[in-house]
């Protein structure tokens, strides 16, 4: 569906620019976007690569555990219809934890293990959990302790100061984590 939208919108614009007399513009501007978007592309493998070996030390150091291991009242507050030592809680502390390190990209096939994790616990297959539910809401709007992606975006597009930008990002995902999980604990109770 999604390439379906996406050459509509190709072909739309396309058709403008040829009816507006644009269509030298239109192919720079695609051509210079392209060139743009793998120099972005280089910028950001460095960062990644930084954090993800991060993230690999930590877990080889056990810090990774040692994290998981404060986290678990949080995550039995959380995700009360998840037994405490189910792989599921593991996966999705590790996911949790990539998030607020700002490591989405590792962050996904964490969510996707966890997901499948609580799936094998969902007796009724064709409906989400709330446990599914409250994991989807802190996923998408993940506490940002270091937003590297977009430290790294601000970095590649010439910021002079590209970290300024974590104190608020902080503030900003923890109001909306907050708001996601006060209404999933209120929604659960009628639902």
């Amino acid at each position: 569906m999604v390439n379906v939208i996406w050459i509509l919108f190709i072909l739309i614009g396309l058709v403008i620019a040829v009816f507006n007399g644009k269509v030298a513009e239109v192919t720079q501007a695609a051509l210079d976007n392209a060139k743009y978007a793998v120099e972005l592309c280089f910028g950001l493998i460095g960062v990644y690569a930084l954090w993800l070996g991060l993230m690999r030390v930590a877990e080889e150091a056990g810090l990774v555990n040692k994290i998981s291991k404060k986290m678990q009242g949080m995550m039995r507050f959380l995700f009360t219809d998840v037994p405490a030592r189910h792989p599921a809680i593991g996966a999705m502390t590790m996911n949790i934890i990539a998030n607020m390190l700002g490591l989405g990209n590792a962050a996904t096939p964490l969510g996707i293990k966890a997901m499948k994790e609580l799936q094998d616990l969902n007796p009724h297959k064709e409906e989400a959990t709330d446990a599914m539910c409250m994991f989807l809401i802190i996923n998408t709007s993940s506490v940002q302790l270091i937003p590297t992606t977009v430290v790294a975006l601000r970095s590649a597009a010439g910021s002079s100061n590209p970290t300024e930008i974590i104190g608020t990002a902080f503030i900003a995902t923890v109001c909306s984590t907050m708001a996601g999980i006060i209404a999933a604990k209120v929604l659960q109770r009628y639902y």
